[in-house]
C-alpha cells in the first residue's frame, strides 16, 4: 500500500475508533471491532468513517451509507436485522463454523436477555466445543443454566469447571450453590471451603460457608465466616443480614458457644 493510502486507512481507523470509544466501547472489543470493520470494509466502496455506528449493550451493529444500508455485525461478519431478540435467536442456528471466541461473544449478547437464555447456553455450548478447557465459558453455561432452572445440568457445567482448574474459587462456589439447592449439604460445604481456600477475601464464599454450617449447627464455626464476610465486605449488600445472625451482645454469645462440647448440640 502506497504512503498516501496507509495514510487514508489510518486515518478512517482514528475516525471508527474516536466515535467507538465516544459510545464507551470497552478498549478490548474496540479494537476486535475495528479491525474486524477494517478486514471486512476497508477496501470497499464505503470508507469505515462513513458507516453508522449503533451501540445496543454489548453489542455493535454498523451500517453501510445510503437508505438501504445492510446493517453488519463486524465481529461475525454477518448482516442482520435491526435489534431484535428474534435475530440473535436465528443467529445460533445459522452462524455456521466459527471460533469459539465469536460463540463466547454471542453468548454473552444472548445471556443478557431472559428471553434468549435457552440460545445463550447453546452458544455457549458452541463455544466449549470449539475450546473445551474454556473455563470461563463452563461457568457462564452453568450460571446461564441456573437462571433457566436447569440445576443438574448447571452443576455438571461448575463440575467440569472444576476439573479444568480445581483452584479456581468462582466454579468451586457456584457448584457449592447449586448443591445447596439441590440439597447436598456435605458436598456444598465442600465446595464452599474450597472456594475460601482458593480465594481467602471471596465475601459471599465465608457468608455461603456460614449459612451451611448453620443448617447443620455448627455455630462456632458459622459465627467464624459471617465475621470473615464482615471482614472482607463490610457494607456489602448482606452486611445487615450477618450482623444480625451474629447479635447485638456477641460477647455473651461466645462465651456460651465456648462451653459447649464436642458431643453436645450448640444451644438454639
Amino acid at each position: 500500500m502506497s504512503a498516501p493510502g496507509e495514510r487514508a486507512r489510518n486515518q478512517r481507523q482514528r475516525i471508527c475508533t474516536a466515535r467507538l470509544t465516544a459510545q464507551r466501547i470497552p478498549a478490548q472489543r474496540l479494537s476486535r471491532v475495528v479491525q474486524a470493520l477494517e478486514r471486512q470494509l476497508g477496501r470497499a466502496a464505503s470508507p469505515l468513517c462513513s458507516l453508522r455506528i449503533s451501540v445496543t449493550g454489548d453489542e455493535v451493529v454498523v451500517r453501510e451509507p445510503g437508505p438501504k444500508g445492510r446493517p453488519i455485525e463486524p465481529l461475525t461478519g454477518q448482516f442482520v436485522m435491526d435489534f431484535e431478540t428474534a435475530r440473535l435467536q436465528s443467529k445460533v442456528h445459522s452462524l455456521g463454523s466459527r471460533t469459539a471466541e465469536e460463540w463466547f461473544e454471542l453468548a454473552m449478547a444472548l445471556d443478557a436477555k431472559e428471553e434468549t437464555l435457552t440460545e445463550a447456553a447453546d452458544a455457549y455450548r458452541q463455544a466449549i466445543a470449539a475450546a473445551p478447557d474454556w473455563i470461563e465459558a463452563h461457568i457462564n453455561l452453568g450460571t446461564a443454566l441456573f437462571h433457566l432452572g436447569r440445576l443438574r445440568e448447571s452443576g455438571e457445567a461448575f463440575r467440569a469447571a472444576v476439573k479444568i482448574d480445581r483452584r479456581h474459587a468462582l466454579a468451586h462456589f457456584n457448584l457449592g450453590c447449586i448443591c445447596d439447592r439441590l440439597g447436598d449439604g456435605d458436598q456444598a460445604l465442600h465446595e464452599f471451603r474450597a472456594a475460601v481456600a482458593c480465594a481467602p477475601q471471596m465475601a459471599e464464599a465465608h457468608l455461603n460457608l456460614a449459612l451451611v454450617y448453620e443448617k447443620v449447627n455448627r455455630k462456632a464455626e458459622s459465627r467464624r465466616h459471617l465475621s470473615a464476610y464482615l471482614q472482607y465486605d463490610p457494607h456489602g449488600r448482606w452486611a445487615d443480614f450477618a450482623r444480625a445472625r451474629l447479635g447485638s451482645n456477641e460477647r455473651t454469645v461466645r462465651r456460651r458457644i465456648g462451653k459447649v462440647t464436642p458431643f453436645r448440640r450448640a444451644p438454639n
